[in-house]
């Protein structure tokens, strides 16, 4: 036996004492398949792969190893001029992953495989039946026509050839649209019978093209007059039995003694207590605009732009297996895809596989599955257990019954459910549903959801998904603003102990990989000294601020028309303010006030989060969608630095539609946007403290145990330090100097709609040549504008503060700070900004990079 097959009995021993089934061919065959008796009429036995991973766990290094071979086997076969113009076809659902593999090994072939799932809009380029299955309409859906329409050989890919039926069917239907020369057909197994294997040749002959055929190994299956209603009384018997009590015929026919049959349901009835198992939801940031799989085709650069992002995806998987308190370790862990659904799970099994090798992690990879198969509790038997639960992507066909195999009683302590968003629906998530049944058996679920492709577009949400999420959370019960200032799309948790020193929480950061998100720094209130400045620097820049605010605010209004295009003779346009929790809360607010205040407009307000390296609430955004136009939506923030949050926000909005990413900020010294009140780098005020001048409320907090898959990002409001809270203060002495500005509001607006105000990323290349000048080398600890300056002399290890020369009161507090901490200011030229913080280029608490993790101490 190989290291790949750990059974110690052959698992097809079971049907084949029973039934006189017999499995003859290849040395090896018996390690490649077992049976089992399926619940079909039209044939009794079904074989088993155990290196598919279909029916089977199976190590992902042995499922793709086995495809990624038979592809090389075919390159070498066609040749390199001619592999270079294949495209491999596979079949659903058994072989979507099998012939993705195949594909990858053969090298730059585009790949499609068929579907029955239709998909409204796209028309079917072909179609076929596979006469034994229980679901036989197939269906292909390349999003680009010509992919099927080339001269070059076409790879089908299946994972047994038996009859040969659904490959010739297959060939006859394209073949009489776009005939070709050269055909190659791949299976793990060919398992032909004598009358079958003259079959393929023949055809060839009638349609004048070559047809050759690659698999690992071949054989054939024996079957005695009668089997299929053999199988079909002894199917009925067992599920009539599940205890496994057999008749005297039946138990006369064994050689050996076997255990019991039946399903595993959500009590356990296999013998495997219920546990109660907790289910967490983790963000992958899957690559925008790569397809899920190849149901409408997938690219040889759509697999470069898969592998980059593989190792990322794999690390966020790893954190959310990761070991909260009270929490073992786990040792084994299964992927679980879901029907179609194949290659994804595989690749992102394969890579969790290798980045836990040294941890000794054991991970499995299988798929749910639409095959209804007897499961019987026997060594000798391939299907030990099975979970039955409804199928949950609301299939074309209806309702219906879908299965997971060999999951209960198999050791897995965690188990990583990867679905597409189509089939994240509230069935997925429902008391009977698949998250529920593998938490009964499983102690922990992972839940990793997939943006379903969609040729022409990418789907906002998934129907019925907005009717899961809670209304915004507003004040006075969350937050210190009034309820109609702001409604916070996030979750209270404002009972879950989350802050830590900042040099434990840094430590731990870049000890164990954690991301800033999932923890808070302590609100630390800052020195009577301190907060005079806030007040002194917030009397002198509130008309600054306020014809700001009025300069953006006036400008979304006047763009919103010509933005949203087909409303451009809309009189009162009304954008939805969005704003980025919580620096741009303040300013939302703000904008708000002054759209009522000049305008009469009584504008819908909200605060969402945006984590950086893990993109914007995504369960934010379906709310949004189902409550407003996403045309509508205009995102709010306060200052602009480096342009991280802005790259973020256009990388996540992405996947959505409607949305447009552009964010309106109050100052953009760093040259990142089009829409804002002023370029300079002023003194907010906002800036210089924490929750006390943000309505009481912490950052946000995003950690798979805490943010569930019908969550908000989640938040504390800080209601014991409401002595403190400056918040409304801070709102109304800007909005008293509204009509101060609004004069000089006016000539601002028509002079910045006449502008470029094309984003000069002039920051980014400030930032840029600090780094090298100050022998830092790294970008991210580099912090520009005062703002961010504040901040990190308030929570960062600062190395040394760049002044721009002359810089006057707007730097008063820095100054005070850094005196506080011992940091040197140095004046310099030639600064866009007001001012820099570097922090330590030798001690790095506290600095983050793009990923939103600390940055490695060289």
């Amino acid at each position: 036996m190989t290291e790949e097959y750990e059974a110690v009995e052959w698992s097809g021993s079971w049907v084949s004492q029973r039934l006189g089934v017999e499995l003859v061919g290849d040395d090896g065959l018996k390690e490649l398949l077992g049976l089992a008796l399926r619940r079909n009429p039209k044939r009794a036995h079904l074989l088993v792969s155990h290196v598919l991973g279909k029916h089977v766990p199976q190590k992902p290094s042995v499922v793709y190893g086995h495809g990624f071979a038979l592809g090389e086997r075919v390159r070498e076969l066609l040749g390199t001029e001619e592999a270079a113009r294949a495209v491999v076809l596979g079949y659903a659902e058994t072989a979507t992953g099998l012939g993705h593999s195949v594909a990858d090994g053969l090298g730059l072939a585009p790949y499609l495989h068929s579907t029955r799932r239709p998909v409204d809009g796209v028309d079917p380029a072909g179609g076929f039946e596979e006469s034994h299955s229980h679901a036989t309409s197939h269906l292909l859906l390349p999003e680009d026509p010509k992919l099927l329409a080339g001269e070059g050989p076409l790879v089908l890919v299946d994972d047994e050839f038996s009859t040969g039926n659904t490959v010739l069917n297959t060939i006859r239907d394209l073949h009489e649209r776009h005939p070709r020369k050269r055909y190659v057909v791949v299976a793990l197994v060919d398992m032909r019978s004598p009358a079958d294997l003259g079959r393929l040749e023949v055809f060839a002959r009638e349609i004048d093209a070559r047809i050759d055929l690659v698999a690992t190994a071949g054989g054939t299956v024996r079957l005695p007059d009668g089997v299929l209603e053999k199988g079909q009384a002894l199917v009925a018997h067992h599920e009539a039995t599940p205890s496994g009590t057999e008749s005297p015929e039946t138990a006369s026919s064994r050689v050996t003694d076997a255990g019991a049959a039946g399903d595993a349901g959500p009590a356990g009835d296999e013998g495997d207590e219920a546990r109660g198992g907790s289910v967490v939801r983790v963000e992958l940031d899957w690559p925008a605009g790569v397809p899920d799989g190849g149901r409408h085709g997938f690219t040889p650069a759509h697999r470069v732009e898969l592998e980059a992002a593989l190792p990322r995806m794999a690390r966020r998987l790893a954190e959310a297996l990761g070991t909260p308190e009270g929490r073992a370790t786990p040792q084994r862990v299964l992927v679980l895809g879901c029907e179609e659904l194949m290659y994804a799970p595989l690749r992102l099994a394969l890579e969790l596989e290798r980045a836990t090798t040294a941890h000794e992690v054991e991970v499995r990879y299988s798929t749910t599955t639409r095959s209804p198969v007897l499961a019987v509790d026997d060594p000798g038997y391939a299907i030990r257990n099975r979970l039955v639960f409804p199928a949950h992507d609301d299939p074309a066909d209806g309702p219906g019954d879908r299965y997971a195999y060999n999951v209960t009683g198999s050791g897995f302590d965690a188990v990583v459910a990867v679905v597409d968003s189509t089939a994240d629906t509230p069935s997925l998530h429902a008391p009977d549903g698949l998250l529920a049944q593998l938490a009964a058996h499983v102690p922990h679920v992972v839940l990793a959801v997939l943006p379903s492709h969609v040729p022409g577009r990418e789907p906002m949400h998934v129907p019925g998904r907005e009717s899961m999420l809670p209304e915004p959370l507003r004040g006075p019960d969350f937050s210190s603003y009034a309820p109609e200032e702001v409604g916070w799309l996030l979750q209270d948790l404002s009972d879950v102990e989350l802050e830590a020193p900042t040099e434990e929480r840094e430590e731990a950061i870049q000890s164990g990989g954690a991301h800033y998100a999932e923890s808070l720094p302590v609100e630390y209130q800052p020195s009577e000294q301190y907060q005079e400045l806030f007040h002194a620097a917030l009397d002198t820049s509130a008309a600054r601020i306020a014809r700001a605010v009025g300069a953006v605010t006036d400008t979304v209004l006047a763009e919103l028309p010509l933005r949203r295009g087909r409303r451009a003779a809309d009189p009162q346009p009304r954008p939805v303010l969005v704003s980025l929790a919580r620096a741009g809360t303040p300013v939302g607010v703000l904008m708000r006030r002054w759209a009522q205040h000049r305008h009469g407009l009584d504008l819908p307000h909200y605060a969402v989060s945006i984590v950086r390296g893990r993109g914007i609430d995504a369960n934010a955004l379906r709310w949004l969608a189902a409550h407003h136009d996403p045309a509508d939506v205009v995102f709010v923030d306060g200052w602009t630095g480096k342009g991280a949050i802005t790259r973020e926000l256009a990388a996540a909005v992405a996947e959505f539609d409607g949305f447009d990413p552009e964010i309106a900020v109050l100052a953009d010294p760093g040259g990142c946007v089009r829409t804002y009140g002023t370029r300079e780098d002023f003194l907010i005020p906002s800036a210089c403290l924490n929750s006390t001048v943000s309505g009481l409320i912490s950052r946000t907090v995003l950690r798979t145990d805490l943010v569930g898959p019908s969550d908000f990002h989640g938040a504390k409001f800080y209601r014991e330090l409401a002595g403190a809270d400056v918040s409304g203060h801070f709102l109304d002495t800007v909005a008293a100097r509204f009509d101060d500005v609004a004069d000089a509001v006016d000539a601002d607006v028509k002079e910045l709609l006449s502008a470029d105000r094309a984003p000069t990323w002039v920051g980014w290349a400030a930032v840029e040549r600090i780094s090298e000048e100050y022998g830092i080398h790294d970008v991210n600890l580099v912090k520009p504008g005062v703002g961010e300056t504040t901040r990190v002399l308030l929570r960062r290890v600062p190395w040394k503060i760049l002044a721009k020369r002359g810089a006057g009161a707007d730097l008063d507090h820095v100054r005070l700070l850094a005196a506080q901490r011992g940091v040197p200011v140095e004046e310099v030229d030639d600064l866009p900004y007001s001012c820099v913080g570097l922090i330590h280029p030798r001690f790095t608490r506290g600095a983050t990079g793009a990923d939103g993790k600390a940055v490695a101490t060289p």
